[in-house]
């Protein structure tokens, strides 16, 4: 689960601590804001990516792509920019390098976090952009060939680049920009290791602040402030508290938090632009005998689909594998309620939510590298959710994950990875 759909909600180290909550958790003792965070992705990286995306290009008989501002551009060539009606994004050829697409004024701006060689290419505010790449495109004699869009493009620029270049073949950029994207570098393991350390720290720092009377909002501002603390970026949080939990993204009405209520939180930052995303839950005081069961469950649930996770496996797979254990608990079927009503995981990286997702259906095959979310949680309405969020990411040898799930909800926190 992940920070957009959420924001609007919100407006391990050793030594064991019993808090005056009643909750018993493996204190921090230490956290990746101590220490120096692991080095941004360098410009030899982003060349590398490039490369292959080239090499994909031409085995799917694609002769360039383009991709408009926010993640992919990010990754591919450096540039950081927000999304607006004036188009700025990139054309990668099959061969050589890329340029930017830029308006005139923001070009010095833009260069600022360009991070590999390419041209940029502006336009004035009469002009229109898509000229700009059908000129590019016609230079490089590849107007001819397949034009690769990335996913998230905007309508308005398939629109207006078929106005430009009204024979243009047009196709799915996803064997090329999934196909770098999905799989992670040693690299960029290490920034989302340090994201999570970040955020497990942080929510190990605050649940034994957290006290009868508090509202969602003071527990969720404890935890972006210890995320900051620790060097993490942009942090987010989603806090429910009883009922609310059974709703995944929660509700927009207040919460008082009062004894003997589930509390969830799901939360996560980003370490130079790599993402974290953890969820635990516990009981304000001592579990009723079906908040403890219901708790262990969950807490199986997140191991079947981690024995699940085996390279070569479906994604879908591993949804399919959960909701057959819970359906044999009396929960569902499929997604039906008191049971899981969404899909086990998601991938993640530079966003929060990134292809491919562990859903049912899904046929991606599993492959080292690839990171995903496992958060099977159960939900039963007008009562609590149970959700424990845990990221890994695939190896050779199964599933690795970057935080530890607990064991139990009296010892709810659980562990970092990072020398497992």
């Amino acid at each position: 689960m992940h920070v957009n759909r959420r924001e609007w909600l919100a407006g391990a180290g050793a030594g064991m601590m019993v808090a005056t909550n009643g909750i018993a958790f493996v204190a921090p003792t230490a956290s990746a804001g101590d220490s120096a965070l692991p080095p941004p992705i360098t410009r030899q990286e982003r060349l590398a990516r490039i490369a292959k995306a080239q090499a994909l290009m031409a085995e799917h008989d694609i002769g360039a792509v383009l991709i408009e501002s926010g993640p992919s551009l990010d990754y591919f060539t450096g540039v950081r920019w927000g999304r607006s009606e004036r188009l700025t994004g990139t054309v990668i050829p099959v061969e050589g390098d890329p340029i930017i697409v830029t308006p005139f004024f923001e070009k010095p701006s833009v260069e600022e976090s360009l991070a590999v060689p390419a041209e940029v290419r502006t336009w004035h505010e009469d002009v229109e952009p898509l000229g700009v790449v059908a000129d590019f495109l016609h230079e490089k004699r590849l107007a001819d060939r397949p034009i690769g869009m990335e996913e998230t493009n905007r309508y308005f620029i398939h629109d207006r680049l078929k106005a430009e270049l009204p024979g243009a073949r047009v196709v799915s950029a996803n064997p090329v920009v999934r196909g770098c994207r999905m799989v992670k570098t040693a690299s960029e393991l290490a920034l989302m290791q340090a994201a999570n350390d970040i955020t497990l720290a942080s929510i190990g720092a605050v649940m034994g602040k957290v006290r009868p009377g508090m509202s969602e909002r003071d527990v969720s501002d404890m935890l972006r402030e210890e995320q900051i603390k620790r060097g993490g970026s942009g942090p987010w949080a989603l806090v429910l508290f009883g009922a609310a939990a059974a709703l995944p993204h929660g509700t927009g009405k207040p919460q008082k938090l009062e004894a003997g209520q589930v509390v969830l939180v799901d939360t996560g930052c980003s370490v130079h632009g790599y993402q974290s995303d953890i969820s635990r839950t516990w009981v304000m005081g001592t579990p009723t005998a079906k908040q403890r069961e219901v708790w262990n469950h969950m807490a199986e649930g997140q191991q079947v689909a981690r024995r699940a996770c085996i390279v070569g496996a479906t994604c879908g797979s591993v949804d399919d594998a959960v909701r057959t254990y819970y359906e044999s608990l009396g929960y569902g079927p499929d997604y039906a309620l008191p049971g899981l009503s969404h899909r086990t995981g998601h991938g993640i990286g530079m966003q929060g939510h990134e292809p491919v997702n562990l859903v049912r259906g899904e046929t991606e095959p599993l492959a080292p590298g690839m990171c995903f979310s496992n958060e099977p949680g159960l939900y039963l309405p007008g009562e609590f959710g149970i959700r424990l969020e845990d990221c890994f990411h695939m190896t050779e040898g199964g599933p690795r994950w970057f935080t530890i799930p607990p064991t139990s909800i009296d010892e709810p926190l659980g562990r970092s990875g990072a020398s497992a």
